[in-house]
């Protein structure tokens, strides 16, 4: 519920409107489809590694014991860097919702009282924000899958009237808009919709039993965000045509529709619309009360690691890590700012730049682990005494690593910068892995870490039997027990 809390939000209520617009019908499909695919090969390789060292923090520790220090310290930054853009891009959309029902009040006054309350919520602590996270997932979910159940009765004709069949499939230049630059943006906005799913990781140190709950949970929470995503896609597709006016501001400030709210206006069941709505709207407010505690916690892991300033470790007597909580809070007030008050394509801009730092993570992720089974097999370790086996390695990891890589560099394509070269195209496409490159460098030549060696690489601190767990990897799984895995 966690992975599914900080996944499900934003990048699936609210930007997949823009990527129709964008990509068209097939387009949309194709990158949110294949992203699902690398994601399953990045949350392979997550879940050996956590299952194998459960520790808290995860992948950022990770690639600092399995690669370079330097990379450690560039993954944490960049993974802290992202969740805060995706608490202001949440935040920003949750002022758009409203606009449906409040189109003549500045939506920059509901984003603040919005980022006001999740503040509040995370001084309570993680006791507090845990339970109302639950809920509020649980919520979001469920609506999800009566929306599918709608909306397919909506594209059959059974609600509204219409039989919609493939006709938006071949409305004016669909299924492919834009050609080939509107279908690789359209990956960037897709891994904005993903990131999240690595929080698995994350959670590995606070298992109870992680060689039996992270693969279960990981299996899970794949099938689960693949199915819903694809369901609710194709309903769109199917619906909502391509250059429909709110789609096409859904790349500015003034967007008041979400794609799903209009497929709800299209069933003509009375208030569903609205209803919906305010589901979104909690949805996205969940979502972005989540990422707040990540950004909290990642701070103050790096201050704890001596990578940020010393005072931000202080934390209150519930455990909450009051500093860093209040200078994500003014980060996130800033980027809001500059979204209002800026030039309105600020907020494409954001989604761009958390979709590539999370993209980047998942290169981080997969290099990691690339790392660590050549370490081990190496060291002389058999591979039947991992509680958890990667699949399809290392063809998974290579597929992966090098998709994401080419659709990273392969940004400057759709800002046509290859062509025409702007310094604001360049900007847009490469921000991030400038951002990243810079992390690196700057750690690397000023502390000078050495690259971990396979010989002297630590395989054993904080290793799944060292801290008395036992592999269950062996252990036989029932068919039912597999289908309400799947269901719950």
């Amino acid at each position: 519920m966690l992975a599914l809390g900080g996944t499900v939000g934003n990048g699936i209520f609210i930007a997949s409107g823009s990527v129709l617009a964008d990509a068209g019908p097939l387009g949309t499909l194709m990158s949110y489809t294949l992203t699902g695919a690398i994601v399953f090969f990045v949350i392979e390789s997550l879940t050996e590694m956590s299952t194998y060292i459960p520790v808290t923090g995860s992948f950022n520790s990770f690639a600092n014991r399995f690669v370079d220090p330097a990379f450690g310290f560039a993954m944490a930054y960049n993974y802290w860097y992202s969740w805060i853009i995706t608490v202001a891009i949440d935040l920003i959309s949750v002022g758009l919702v409203i606009q449906y029902w409040a189109n003549d009040i500045n939506p920059i006054i509901w984003t603040a009282i919005a980022l006001l309350i999740i503040v509040v919520i995370n001084l309570f602590g993680p006791k507090i924000l845990g339970e109302s996270g639950f809920w509020l997932s649980l919520i979001k979910i469920s609506s999800l899958i009566i929306f599918i159940i709608i909306g397919f009765l909506v594209a059959t004709g059974i609600l509204g009237g219409v039989q919609y069949g493939l006709s938006n499939f071949k409305y004016k230049d669909a299924p492919f808009v834009n050609g080939v630059p509107g279908t690789l943006s359209a990956f960037i906005t897709a891994g904005f919709a993903f990131q999240g799913v690595e929080i698995i990781g994350i959670a590995s140190g606070e298992s109870i039993n992680p060689s039996k709950d992270i693969p279960r949970a990981a299996r899970s929470v794949f099938w689960k965000i693949n199915s819903y995503y694809f369901f609710v896609l194709l309903i769109i597709c199917l619906v909502v045509p391509y250059d429909t006016t709110s789609l096409i501001d859904g790349k500015s400030l003034s967007v008041a529709e979400s794609p799903l709210v209009i497929v709800m206006e299209k069933a003509g069941i009375k208030f569903s619309n609205h209803v919906l709505n305010g589901i979104i709207l909690t949805s996205v407010l969940a979502a972005a009360n989540s990422s707040m505690y990540l950004t909290t916690r990642t701070l103050y892991s790096l201050s704890v690691e001596k990578k940020f300033f010393k005072p931000f470790k202080k934390v209150t007597e519930n455990g909450n890590p009051i500093y860093c909580l209040l200078v994500g809070a003014v980060i996130i007030a800033f980027t809001i700012s500059i979204s209002y008050f800026g030039d309105e394509r600020v907020y494409e801009w954001l989604v761009a730049l958390s979709g590539t730092a999370g993209f980047i993570s998942w290169i981080g992720i997969l290099f990691s682990h690339h790392r660590f089974r050549k370490a081990y097999t190496y060291q002389g370790f058999y591979l039947d005494d991992l509680p958890f086996k990667s699949r399809l390695f290392p063809f998974g990891n290579y597929f992966s690593f090098f998709s994401l890589t080419f659709i990273v560099l392969s940004q400057g394509y759709t800002t046509d910068i290859f062509r025409k070269f702007t310094a604001v195209g360049f900007i847009k496409a490469y921000f991030g892995v400038m951002l990243f490159l810079i992390l690196f460098l700057y750690y690397k030549l000023y502390f000078k870490p050495k690259m971990v060696g396979l010989s002297e690489m630590d395989l054993l601190t904080d290793s799944y039997n060292q801290l008395g767990f036992v592999s269950e990897r062996f252990e036989k799984t029932s068919f039912k027990d597999k289908l309400l895995s799947f269901i719950f």
